[in-house]
Formats: C-alpha cells, structure tokens, sequence
C-alpha cells in the first residue's frame, strides 16, 4: 500500500539517497537542503510503500510579480521516485496530493519546469497562456502553470522568480 505524508526530519537522508538515485545526479537533493535551510519549503511531501520512502515531492515559493503586486504561487519540484518504481503512479498521487494540499491552503496557482507530456495530465498547460514568463530561459512547452480555483491567474502575467537556490542546478 502507497502512502503519502509530510516530510518528517528522520527523512532527510531517505529524500537526499531518493532524489539522487530518481536524477542520476546529486544538485537536485543539494537544492532541497538549501531550500529546506533558508525556510523555503512551503509543502514536502514523501511516498512509503512498506514503511520505505519511494518518492518525494517538494513545493516552495515563486514571486510572481506582475503591474507591482505578488501573488500566491508556489512552484512544484524537485519531484523524485525511485527509478525502479517509476511508471507505476507514485509520482502521480505525490502531486494529486500536493496539489489538493495546496488548494486547501489558498494557493492561487502552481507552476512547474518539467516534462511537457507529464504535468499536463494534472491540469497543466503553459503558464504563456495566462502571460506567466519564466525568469529562466526554458521552451514554452515545459513551463507550465495551474490555476488552483478557476479564474484565479487570468490576467495576472508577469514573471515568476524562484528562491535564488535554483540557480545552483
């Protein structure tokens, strides 16, 4: 059975080996650390199967700032599975969960850097379609955004600025 819960500190090793193993690569797991240590986290989550943690999802904080104002956003990633275990639908009930967990929060919305064919079963589309620009020079096609109440990013714009950790990886 697939569990998904909050990041307790007795998983921090467990993310840091999951992450590593899920990227071939160990910036993604040094970028948690950071975020985790500068109070940038604002939802990590892991997925147990067995009492073993198999995947991790992390949220933090993007500044969307359009015309002078901010808004609620957080962005989505790093998100890891083991690579043994992918395709099987832990990286699916991460997100699900977090995006409900963020809905409940009174997020407006959610944006993500990931695979163009991945995120968009969630509800994703390009985050261009509501005038969202990344900082980072990306395809349009992986910088995607989800409005977590209908209507809540129409016509905001602007250009949403991660925590200055991303700029490590």
């Amino acid at each position: 059975m697939l569990v998904v819960r909050q990041e307790q500190p007795e998983d921090i090793e467990t993310i840091r080996s999951v992450t590593e193993q899920a990227f071939g690569r160990s910036a993604e797991a040094h970028l948690i650390e950071a975020l985790r240590m500068r109070g940038q986290v604002r939802l990590s989550l892991v997925a147990e199967r067995d009492t073993q943690i198999v995947g991790h999802c992390l949220f933090s904080p993007v500044r969307l700032k359009a015309g002078g104002q901010g808004y609620a956003v957080v962005g989505l990633g790093p998100m890891a599975v083991l690579p043994a275990l992918q395709r099987q639908g832990i990286g699916t009930r991460l997100v699900q969960y977090g995006l409900a967990q963020c809905r409940h929060a009174d997020y407006d919305g959610v944006v993500v850097l990931g695979h163009p064919t991945y995120y968009p079963r969630f509800g994703f589309v390009p985050a261009s379609r509501y005038g969202i620009r990344c900082v980072y020079s990306v395809p349009d096609d992986v910088f995607m955004a989800l409005e977590l109440r209908v209507g809540a990013l129409q016509g905001y714009g602007g250009t949403a600025q991660y925590p200055p950790e991303f700029n490590a990886v």
